[in-house]
């Protein structure tokens, strides 16, 4: 009996021994806590900025979501039908949307993170973004689905006008050209409230085009944003220059390099000499009336014309003038457009497509740039000029 009593004893002294060498490590946390929890850090905690009801956010404003103790691993940006919102994080830690966000909307962050104890935790921000106190809307040429001619420029028209760069600059950003067959092109300012893409050269016939403006929450001034996105695709068709001499009273018309048809022409006369340059077909209307008045010469004609194509925006046409047609190929009696018989206006009309090129030579009177969509009237180097990003994209 004294054996086994000892025996006993000694076995309780040596667990005794191993259960305080296993305290001394430091692992356990006290009576009946495991020692690997002892091993794990402090719970995660998430900070999301802009916080959860803050109103009106700036659009181009960035999203911040800060952890302690952890590591994000998921996050996301979704408007309020569930769409998420493109974007990434840049190099100052900050996600930002791939485009700026929607003014007067609201949109909430949901982010995930994993904190150094393993376990993962979640959290949510809504905020509105503001309304703007001064709207930029816009308008868009071509049309979509239309087919023009090589000579077209994308045309981005604005509400209100936007002079400074930093705005322009926002705003050319925002623009996206997508071509069928890339070509070198640039944007550029040509007026407070217009900014025009055209080719370096002539489009290529037969090229497909995508423009897409990412226009909504574009900060284009103080206190200014943009509102709503626009896109529109066309088709570029057969290649169509006319070339109208003032010397030879013709108008020698060409597709895709050949000549199709002579036409004679009688141009403005002496005081009313017709534009020599690089303009575009413009518009076209099979009938309208021609006032004087809207050049600034009341009651010196009105009158009712057939087949017009238009050429400028002070209001040069190629129409069909029955009344000319003895002076056609031979000498200028017009106001300043281009006079042709019915027939050949009528041919014309009907062969020309928005964008066409029309080239007068030899008239004493040269195309000011701005007189309707005129970007061939600029070199490509001055067209670059009118850049506020000062160079060119290819598509």
């Amino acid at each position: 009996m004294r054996n086994g009593r000892t025996i006993l004893v000694g076995a309780l002294g040596t667990a005794l021994i191993l259960t305080a060498g296993c305290s001394s490590g430091g692992g356990s946390g006290g009576p009946g806590q495991p020692a690997q929890q002892q091993e794990k850090g402090p719970v995660a905690k998430l900070a999301i900025t802009p916080a959860d009801g803050t109103k009106k956010v700036a659009p181009d404003t960035g999203v911040s979501v800060k952890v302690t103790e952890g590591k994000v691993t998921k996050m996301t940006v979704a408007d309020a039908k569930g769409r998420e919102v493109a974007g990434g994080v840049a190099a100052d830690g900050t996600w930002r949307p791939k485009w700026p966000l929607r003014p007067s909307t609201a949109y909430t962050v949901s982010a995930q993170a994993t904190g150094t104890d393993g376990k993962q935790v979640t959290g949510q921000a809504t905020f509105t973004t503001l309304k703007p106190k001064r709207a930029l809307e816009s308008g868009m040429s071509p049309l979509d689905g239309e087919t023009v001619g090589v000579g077209m420029p994308i045309q981005l028209l604005l509400s209100q006008p936007v002079a400074d760069k930093a705005g322009r600059a926002a705003i050319e950003r925002s623009l996206v050209v997508r071509m069928s067959q890339p070509v070198e092109g640039a944007w550029s300012w040509v007026s407070d409230r217009e900014v025009q893409f055209r080719p370096r050269e002539h489009w290529p016939s037969g090229e497909k085009v995508t423009v897409s403006a990412h226009l909504a929450g574009v900060r284009a001034g103080a206190g200014m944003w943009g509102t709503k996105d626009r896109s529109l695709s066309f088709t570029v068709g057969d290649e169509h220059v006319t070339k109208v001499s003032n010397e030879t009273h013709r108008a020698v018309v060409r597709k895709n390099g050949e000549v199709v048809k002579t036409i004679p022409v009688s141009l403005g006369k002496p005081g009313d000499d017709s534009y020599s340059g690089v303009m575009i077909a413009q518009e076209k209307a099979a009938d309208m009336v021609m006032d004087s008045a809207t050049i600034g010469k009341p009651g010196e004609y009105r009158i009712r014309t057939k087949w017009n194509v238009r050429m400028t925006y002070s209001g040069t046409f190629f129409h069909a003038a029955p009344w000319s047609t003895g002076a056609q190929g031979s000498r200028n009696v017009s106001h300043g457009c281009v006079n042709a018989s019915p027939d050949n206006a009528r041919w014309f009309y009907e062969f020309t497509q928005r964008g066409d090129i029309i080239e007068v030579s030899g008239t004493s009177r040269k195309l000011q740039f701005g007189n309707g969509p005129t970007p061939w009237a600029k070199s490509w180097e001055s067209w670059l000029a009118g850049s506020a990003l000062g160079k060119p994209i290819n598509g």
